[in-house]
């Protein structure tokens, strides 16, 4: 401006500090307003999103606050050159206000990333935001560190050097966070866990769909909408049953049995032969003579429905087996897939199926085991008791 810094009286220093805090502050102005909006109509235009996310409002208002203290930082020693004290801590608190907004400048930029990587589909499957969060807390740290050698006015590398030396307790205070990075880690390179993943865990009561994947926990919504939170390395020291492979293949499968009484387990007739011949489901029979067991019988026809089932899943195995007698029966199990994974129209196809097989058992000549009930105790005549 022409003025001579020696001939400047103390309030001619405070007026010219005032006029370049003013000028830096429009210069802010001028960027937040315009220069903003015209990298958001630039970024707009763009075919790809990731400009989008990535200089996104956090972003650029960040770098528009250290516009003022930049300026304020480069004229300072001209206003305060005769107060070399004033100058120095003037100047301290400057290096501290812009290593806090270079630093959520840098947390924000991760963010951007990482709400541009969910958005791709091969990147859906990791769980990006622990690692996210550890970069976060990485850069907050290197923050801390700047900061305290720039108040300390020592080197950073001495400071770290003292942190090494207190590295057991660091690694007591921050031992959840440590095994939580470990473990996001282990589970985002195996592809074991994502957002969206149906998880059961049998021993902390977890039987539901996951809502969150963190550095420290995984919080999973139960089917009863209460809210569970695990650490992420039990996930891996544990076992846990994911049915993300269950939803993938689009079939779920059913295995269920039915108790058939042994007493009513016989040949079958040549009558009943001759009507079973008739049926068409009867001509895939494999014979194996001529005198034809009610219960194999049974159980060909629950296959042939089973198969033709316009709800079971075709490409998947599909049996009709006998387990091992128990004192309740000998258990008729039916083994399929079912062509929807939804969960209530998967209980409704099994529920039909078996509701079918439990009302044409008596059809074959055999009965279903149940336990006495007070109703057939008391229908006995009195010379059957």
């Amino acid at each position: 401006m022409g003025i001579s810094v020696d001939n400047l009286s103390t309030i001619q220093r405070i007026l010219v500090f005032c006029l370049i805090v003013a000028a830096a502050y429009m210069l802010e102005f001028f960027c937040r307003k315009v220069l903003v909006k015209t990298i958001h109509s630039i970024t707009a235009r763009t075919e790809t999103k990731w400009d989008d996310y990535i200089l996104n409002d956090k972003v650029l208002n960040c770098a528009c606050h250290l516009i003022c203290p930049v300026i304020i930082f480069f004229f300072l020693p001209l206003i305060l050159d005769t107060y070399p004290t004033m100058l120095f801590y003037a100047q301290k608190l400057i290096m501290i206000y812009v290593i806090v907004i270079c630093v959520m400048l840098v947390c924000a930029l991760l963010g951007g990333f990482y709400e541009a990587s969910s958005e791709e589909a091969g990147l859906q499957n990791h769980p990006l935001q622990g690692l996210s969060q550890m970069l976060k807390l990485i850069v907050i740290c290197i923050g801390v560190i700047i900061g305290i050698s720039v108040l300390l006015d020592k080197n950073p590398i001495v400071i770290l050097t003292g942190l090494g030396a207190s590295a057991a307790v660091l690694m007591l205070v921050f031992k959840d966070t440590i095994l939580g990075l470990v473990a996001g880690v282990q589970l985002s390179a195996n592809k074991m866990l994502k957002v969206g993943d149906w998880i059961a865990i049998p021993s902390r009561n977890v039987n539901g769909v996951v809502t969150d994947v963190t550095l420290t926990t995984v919080k999973v919504q139960n089917y009863d909408n209460t809210i569970i939170t695990v650490p992420p390395y039990s996930l891996v020291s544990e076992s846990f049953q994911n049915w993300r492979g269950m939803w993938d293949s689009g079939a779920r499968r059913v295995m269920r049995s039915i108790n058939i009484d042994m007493n009513t387990i016989r040949f079958c007739s040549d009558e009943e032969l001759e009507g079973y011949a008739a049926e068409k489901w009867f001509e895939s029979l494999e014979r194996c003579g001529k005198r034809e067991v009610n219960l194999k019988i049974f159980r060909h026809y629950l296959e042939h429905y089973i198969t033709n089932h316009p709800n079971v899943d075709k490409n998947t195995m599909i049996m009709i087996r006998q387990l091992q007698p128990t004192p309740q029966g000998l258990p008729v199990e039916l083994y399929f897939f079912t062509a929807t994974t939804e969960w209530k129209r998967y209980e409704y196809i099994q529920a039909d199926i078996f509701d079918h097989a439990i009302a044409v058992v008596n059809e074959f000549g055999l009965k279903v085991f149940q336990s006495p009930t007070g109703d057939d105790i008391a229908s006995l005549k009195p010379s059957q008791r």
